[in-house]
């Protein structure tokens, strides 16, 4: 519990300290304020689009969720499928790779002319981008569980199901938190893409609007909003990899 605070206090003291060093540079003219504002301008700043931000957040966030639980679903039950299912995998994996590694903005144009203008283009692409991350990733982790436990498991009777609940969810466990992780920041950073490029309505949009009409405090205010929801989230899903380990434990 100690050790705990120290590091809040830690972490606190250099953010503290890094924003006054920002303050003091700002104030002594070492930066151009039309690019890099002073952080109490930015703090100013909030007053000003703090309504229009965060709508834009929340239909940014809530194309995000859709996304990410699409997402989700997606990778992890093909990486299940891709890494149980040796043939299929050797098939299918080369074009899987493929595709990852394939620019996704490539595609964006494509979706925008097939879908138009809308929530529709933001969720399928941000849908696209964080998939793939999950599924090379949970494919990898099924693909490399111990044989030994699998093959100690059927000795002793395990039907396929207790197989996946007893041995191949409690090992790759890891992994899928690691692929949910980047998955979550994929899907953000698809939708924020589209919202930007594609003129849809969202925080991506809010970004792009201020940055064209070089409003740096109010940019650097919406920024600082994404980057806390971002935090928060990953954060969320700290918490929940600690009772998954918990529960991994428990059923091991």
């Amino acid at each position: 519990m100690k050790e705990a605070l120290r590091v809040r206090a830690v972490q606190g003291l250099s953010v503290t300290a890094l924003l006054l060093a920002w303050e003091g540079v700002a104030r002594a003219g070492w930066v151009d304020p039309l690019f890099v504002p002073a952080p109490s301008a930015v703090l100013g700043a909030f007053g000003r689009i703090g309504r229009a931000a965060l709508a834009g957040l929340g239909d940014t966030l809530l194309k995000t969720a859709i996304a990410y639980v699409l997402a989700v679903v997606i990778g992890v039950g093909g990486g299940l499928l891709l890494g149980a299912v040796r043939p299929l995998r050797r098939a299918v994996n080369p074009f899987v790779i493929a595709l990852y590694g394939m620019p996704k903005i490539l595609v964006l144009p494509w979706i925008v002319l097939s879908l138009g203008f809308g929530a529709t283009p933001a969720v399928v692409y941000a849908t696209i981008h964080g998939a793939f991350p999950i599924l090379v990733l949970v494919t990898g982790a099924v693909r490399d569980v111990d044989r030994n436990l699998v093959t100690v498991a059927r000795a002793f009777g395990a039907r396929r199901w207790q197989l996946y609940w007893k041995v191949v969810l409690p090992a790759i466990v890891p992994t899928v938190l690691a692929g949910m992780r980047l998955g979550i920041v994929f899907c953000l950073l698809g939708v924020l893409v589209v919202e930007m490029f594609a003129g849809v309505r969202g925080m991506g949009y809010v970004l792009s609007s201020l940055a064209n009409g070089f409003q740096a405090p109010e940019l650097f205010a919406a920024t600082a909003l994404v980057s806390a929801a971002s935090i928060v989230i990953v954060l969320s899903l700290d918490v929940l990899n600690d009772r998954l380990a918990q529960w991994r434990g428990e059923v091991r």
